[in-house]
């Protein structure tokens, strides 16, 4: 016999179920059932897809308080970016992925194992570099500088370099090695070399700004507290972005469509030997059921949860979203990504 427990939620339930998608172009429905499940079994208040091949598009939300035009925090999708400002200086010649950190930022990188004249852009861009990951100790919490995450990094136990280990300090050290080149932040180049030429009008970098554009929904703590207002501080060159569902599939679209890069550069973002097949740099590879393989990233930062996947040549992206910091069941993530990557027999 039904709980009292059931019975109440099964009006919540066909909510979700019935409520319409907002469609334009085409719509594959496949995703649709899984993104319910990220709110009923997932544990997040809402979700938001939505997912481009070629011209057309499909988009769709469960739960309440959030809409598709919504600003939203995207975590580490901003090593995306930043990977890709680093390979574009790369294309330039204004560096060397095999420079050492030494050379841009001399003497910063001194401590028990750890030596910047040794770890080269190449190892920051590939999580090979051996750094701790400063986050360990603040758990995205704590708002920084990118000297002081650089300095609780080094006195942390570094682990064995050329082995794949994901550092966010390998990133706030690329953003100051952009700096350090160009004479302008990260975010400064990213907006001139990516930002603009795209039309990405609702990405930014807010820097200290602790208040999300309009419009936007509300972000949740995993204990269910508003956390909506955040400094970004806390993750700096390697989690800071703020965007849309419609500028990420535009931005990874273009990226992987070589839009971005020269072909050599866009073939060295895609290696992910130095990383043992785990990353390549600024982007991961995943080998779905069906063998299909999908490009991107995901981005958790405090209240939020993203996704982006790819085809390798970007004409078909997903991005989705929900409204709190992780996903309860981890298995939904890849469930979501068979159902719109995977063929599907008529």
């Amino acid at each position: 016999m039904p709980t009292l427990r059931a019975l109440l939620s099964l009006p919540v339930l066909l909510a979700l179920l019935l409520a319409p998608a907002a469609t334009s172009g085409h719509a594959t429905g496949a995703t649709d059932p899984i993104l319910v499940l990220l709110v009923t079994e997932g544990g997040a208040p809402a979700a938001a897809l939505l997912a481009r091949d070629g011209d057309r598009a499909h988009y769709s939300a469960a739960g309440r308080g959030i809409a598709r035009a919504d600003h939203f925090r995207a975590g580490s999708v901003t090593k995306t970016f930043v990977a890709t400002v680093v390979l574009q200086l790369a294309d330039e010649h204004r560096l060397s992925l095999s420079d050492t950190v030494e050379r841009y930022l001399p003497g910063l990188l001194r401590g028990p194992g750890t030596d910047g004249r040794r770890i080269t852009l190449r190892a920051l861009l590939t999580h090979t570099s051996g750094l701790a990951d400063f986050t360990r100790v603040t758990h995205g919490a704590v708002p920084l500088t990118p000297l002081q995450a650089v300095r609780i990094a080094l006195t942390l136990p570094p682990t064995r370099p050329g082995r794949s280990s994901y550092s966010n300090t390998g990133y706030v050290l690329l953003g100051m090695v952009v700096h350090r080149i160009t004479g302008h932040s990260y975010a400064a180049e990213a907006r001139r070399r990516i930002i603009a030429p795209l039309g990405l009008t609702d990405t930014s970098f807010p820097g200290s700004r602790t208040s999300l554009p309009m419009p936007h929904g509300h972000a949740y703590a995993a204990d269910g507290s508003d956390v909506t207002a955040l400094d970004p501080r806390v993750a700096g060159a390697a989690g800071e972005l703020v965007t849309t569902l419609d500028d990420l599939d535009r931005f990874y679209a273009a990226l992987l469509g070589g839009r971005l890069l020269s072909p050599r550069r866009l073939g060295e973002m895609l290696d992910t030997r130095a990383a043992q097949g785990s990353y390549g740099m600024g982007l991961f590879p995943v080998e779905l059921p069906c063998g299909v393989t999908v490009w991107g990233h995901n981005g958790r930062i405090t209240g939020s949860y993203v996704r982006t996947a790819a085809t390798v040549d970007g004409r078909r992206v997903l991005t989705f979203r929900v409204d709190t910091t992780e996903i309860s069941d981890p298995g939904l993530e890849p469930r979501l990504l068979a159902a719109e990557f995977c063929p599907r027999t008529p």
